[in-house]
């Protein structure tokens, strides 16, 4: 049995799937910032619309933000199979083959970890517009009212 397609399933299918994530909780990001530095809070009429339409989105980050780690660590696993697979096969093999699957291994961790990290900080971010946004609703309101 052949294992050498599994390098290619780490570098192309689990790291390229942490890339296209990252990309994609990027673009909700940009897109969720535009919003909120358009919108006009006074337009809304009631609590519940605005926090409907301000936290639309904002759970895909924070799965990404979540699972990311997880699929760099399933990355992981597979390069470290990968790595005794081969071992199995050759055992005379150098050290300089066990050091390039591991490396191929960790990268696969540093990258989940990279996409989990940009991801958590920005969620946080943007919750924070969202609560600064409520909380202005809500002072215009209690200023209308008086």
């Amino acid at each position: 049995m052949n294992m050498n397609w599994l390098a290619g399933a780490i570098d192309y299918g689990v790291i390229g799937l942490l890339v296209v994530l990252s990309v994609f909780v990027v673009a909700i990001g940009i897109e969720r910032a535009w919003l909120y530095s358009r919108i006009d809070t006074h337009a809304i009429r009631d609590i519940k619309s605005l926090e409907l339409l301000l936290t639309r989105k904002l759970f895909v980050i924070a799965s990404v933000a979540s699972n990311a780690p997880y699929l760099g660590l399933l990355g992981t696993v597979f390069g470290i199979m990968l790595t005794f697979y081969n071992m199995g096969q050759d055992a005379s093999i150098d050290t300089g083959k066990i050091m390039v699957g591991l490396a191929l291994a960790l990268k696969a961790t540093a990258v989940g970890l990279g996409v989990a990290l940009v991801s958590v900080v920005l969620y946080n971010t943007l919750l924070r517009k969202v609560q600064v946004l409520i909380l202005e609703w809500e002072i215009a309101r209690d200023r209308k009212a008086d």
